[in-house]
């Protein structure tokens, strides 16, 4: 992942060093449990124990390891015979009766499960954002559009009300895949636990918070990285969703709302009046990369017969860069949405720049209710808002319904205008908000 889209903590977890520790944990904790058992020496696995306490293998020598894997071409081996250096004899037990899968299935379970907990946190800060945010604009009259198209009337906290409840879903689904993704498989060379037993597995995933696998067949069942995968990429397309809104929002001719324009910021090399929306636009591109990441995971999962490694190169690419881009993402879309500026004034312009056929419906249901068809009375209305519509709202729709005879008999004209109420449409604000953040 390139730096410019990488945070430290999450790019930590992706780093050799981080790599090579749980690796480290693994074998240590895999022959503490031998040794309890009795299938090494229990002193050897005292000592083994002894030496990671004391942090023996000191700063972890990256350059070392690669040099040694330059000859052997197996990293598993090249690490092994690295830390083998730091011990005694005792270094002979490491990796009894284990397989490479062994180690490397059960450390990309720790660290997917590092990075879901970073992309929890992410997702907990957006969501205080997002209701706080709603809750500030809860009444803040703006017109609902369908199909970009003005339709009736809707709040501005409603609009982060339902991305509060798309990313609490998201929230839900990834703390669902981050527990299934968290396994652990300690089970020899094609998962029948021959050489190492099912309690060697059981020591060292209950040591990591892991979950033993139930058949690994040598290699952790790819379906579960398929399903996390397939979250992060659900949760990028929400981010899109609302970045794109906020674009849409910000275009000129609209202008309910905009990214923070900061003092001395530049919008662009020739024209000095810009004030682009660079941020979302950035957003709606970085969650494409992370979409992209899905369906090799989902590739992944047909593998040949107990196993093969053409699942290794492809997840050597999008663990790191699926997790280091959408956390990227989330903190990004979390400052846009806490710094959102927000135009309550453009957004009531807006809404009555069409002369009132945001109302339309509401006298389509009073004709109906005053015993008119539905066709008659849907007829009698769009005759009226068509010709507001192409006046381009410089005629009012009241106005023209007033003036046509057979609107007003069945409609008099204090009815008219009772709907035409703005304050009706938000009526059920307060019930929304108590089904997405619970009543007050």
């Amino acid at each position: 992942m390139i730096p410019r889209y990488s945070r430290p903590e999450m790019a930590a977890i992706w780093s050799p060093e981080n790599r090579y520790r749980i690796w480290w944990q693994i074998e240590v904790f895999a022959a503490e449990a031998m040794g309890k058992i009795g299938m090494i020496p229990a002193d050897d696995a005292a000592t083994i124990r002894k030496a990671y306490d004391a942090d023996v293998l000191g700063e972890i020598d990256v350059p070392a390891i690669d040099a040694i894997e330059a000859v052997t071409k197996h990293d598993v081996i090249a690490f092994l015979t690295w830390a083998g250096e730091k011990l005694g004899p005792e270094r002979r037990w490491l990796h009894q009766g284990m397989t490479s899968s062994d180690v490397l299935d059960t450390a990309l379970a720790v660290q997917l499960k590092q990075a879901a907990d970073i992309l929890l946190a992410d997702l907990d800060r957006l969501l205080e954002v997002l209701e706080r945010r709603a809750r500030e604009h809860k009444r803040t009259p703006n017109i609902g559009r369908s199909h970009g198209i003005h339709a009736e009337p809707v709040t501005f906290g409603l609009k982060l009300a339902q991305a509060y409840a798309e990313f609490a879903r998201n929230r839900t689904r990834l703390a669902a895949a981050r527990e299934d993704i968290a396994t652990c498989a300690i089970s020899g060379a094609v998962g029948t636990f021959a050489n190492v037993p099912p309690a060697v597995e059981e020591h060292v995933a209950a040591a990591l918070g892991l979950t033993p696998e139930p058949v690994s067949t040598q290699v952790i069942p790819r379906d579960r990285h398929a399903m996390f995968f397939a979250t992060l990429g659900v949760v990028a397309s929400s981010i899109e969703r609302l970045a794109t809104e906020v674009r849409h929002l910000q275009r000129t001719e609209v202008l309910e709302a905009e990214e923070y324009f900061s003092p001395g910021q530049k919008g662009s090399s020739a024209m000095p009046h810009k004030r682009n929306p660079v941020l979302t636009e950035n957003l709606t591109g970085l969650a494409r990369m992370v979409r992209g990441y899905v369906t090799p995971a989902l590739e992944n999962v047909a593998l040949w017969h107990e196993r093969d490694i053409s699942h290794s190169s492809v997840e050597r690419y999008i663990g790191p860069d699926a997790t280091i881009t959408l956390d990227f993402a989330l903190a990004r879309l979390t400052g846009v949405i806490d710094k959102l500026v927000v135009y309550p004034e453009r957004m009531m312009k807006n809404l009555d720049r069409m002369g009132g056929l945001v109302h339309s419906q509401r006298v389509l249901l009073a004709l109906t209710q005053a015993g008119l068809s539905r066709e008659d009375s849907y007829a009698l209305v769009q005759r009226n808002a068509m010709k507001v519509w192409e006046s381009d709202g410089q005629l009012s729709l009241l106005d023209l319904l007033k003036q046509d005879p057979e609107v007003t008999a069945r409609l008099p004209d204090g009815k008219l205008e009772e709907l035409f109420d703005l304050d009706y449409h938000l009526r059920r604000v307060d019930d929304i908000f108590g089904r997405v953040f619970g009543r007050e």
